[in-house]
């Protein structure tokens, strides 16, 4: 019998949902049908590829050899089809990225309009998903770019400076009405203490965002226990709070940038600027579009003024196996 692709999705497919059953109501096709194909594959590679004894059906020590390879194998037949497609004039394409969070706020609007603007062709893939996420999808060639925080990185990730993000305390109008001492008043600039923090009312993100993990190492390094009024899992809903009640938040400068009704208010000791990176795999096929978007990611960058954008040459660091 001579192989063909969907023997490979078949197997996989199985090995999955650990049941034919389950595979052939996602590959829509009968169970009989899944399981004489799976059979063919086995005769084929001349090995049992499936063990189908117990309550769930699972992988042979020699079948997770050949999923391994089956899996690598389509990953690569995926990246052919798309490098045929890949018109180098850019007048059509395709780019999958993804973004952790709080850049969904200040970062991918700017990068999304200038590459419709430029190549109105390409079709763009947006998710947003934890910094994790994002390099096991790159590393399973699910995704193209990501655009997230410097390392540690997963082997086989490939990461390139963009800028330093730095953060601060923001408040509205009625924060700056109140703040303690005048330090946020237009007349008196000036970093707060961190310390005054304990006497303020805060809204943040909640506890699974990165950056809420980021500001809270802070506060405890310096002792400091502010009470937290309002957990959010969205910036959005952090800027309306703090444009309408008292409450304070903690966000990047750039998105205080883009909202003239926020006030940044800078403390003392700092938090520590974290450095955004741009994320791919490494050895990986880059398609003509995400050529076309890691050179407008650093013009863009460069082009709103960032904070380290453009003042020392872009890192290109790749992760290597322990």
């Amino acid at each position: 019998m001579a192989l063909e692709l969907r023997h490979l999705r078949y197997l996989l497919a199985v090995a999955e949902h650990g049941s034919f059953t389950r595979a052939a109501e996602e590959l829509r096709i009968s169970q009989p049908t899944l399981s004489q194909q799976v059979r063919q594959l086995e005769r084929t590679v001349g090995v049992q590829l499936l063990d189908r004894t117990g309550r769930s059906v699972r992988l042979t020590d020699a079948g997770e050899t050949y999923a391994y390879h089956a899996r690598r194998a389509l990953r690569d037949l995926e990246a052919g089809r798309r490098a045929v497609e890949d018109v180098r004039d850019l007048s059509r394409g395709q780019l999958r990225l993804a973004v952790t969070p709080t850049f969904t706020a200040y970062l991918v609007g700017p990068l999304v309009a200038e590459l419709y603007g430029r190549h109105p062709g390409i079709t763009l893939d947006v998710q947003e998903m934890a910094q994790d996420r994002i390099e096991s999808a790159l590393l399973a060639d699910d995704l193209d770019l990501g655009i997230a925080f410097a390392g540690p990185h997963l082997p086989g990730i490939a990461a390139t400076t963009l800028f330093t993000e730095n953060l601060s305390l923001v408040t509205g109008a009625h924060g700056q009405d109140e703040e303690h001492d005048g330090t946020a008043q237009t007349g008196h600039p000036g970093p707060l203490p961190i310390q005054d923090l304990s006497e303020r009312q805060l809204a943040l993100l909640s506890g699974d965002f990165a950056t809420r993990v980021h500001i809270d190492a802070h506060f405890a390094a310096h002792r400091v226990h502010p009470r937290i009024a309002v957990e959010a899992n969205s910036i959005q809903a952090l800027v309306e709070i703090v444009r309408r009640t008292p409450v304070a938040t903690v966000l990047p400068d750039a998105i205080t940038d883009d909202h003239p009704h926020l006030t940044p208010v800078p403390l003392e000791p700092p938090l520590p600027a974290r450095t955004v990176t741009l994320l791919r795999r490494a050895g990986g096929y880059r398609s003509a579009a995400a050529h076309a978007f890691t050179r407008l990611t650093h013009e863009v960058v460069r082009a709103r003024g960032y904070t380290g954008a453009g003042d020392r040459p872009a890192q290109d660091v790749e992760a290597q196996s322990p």
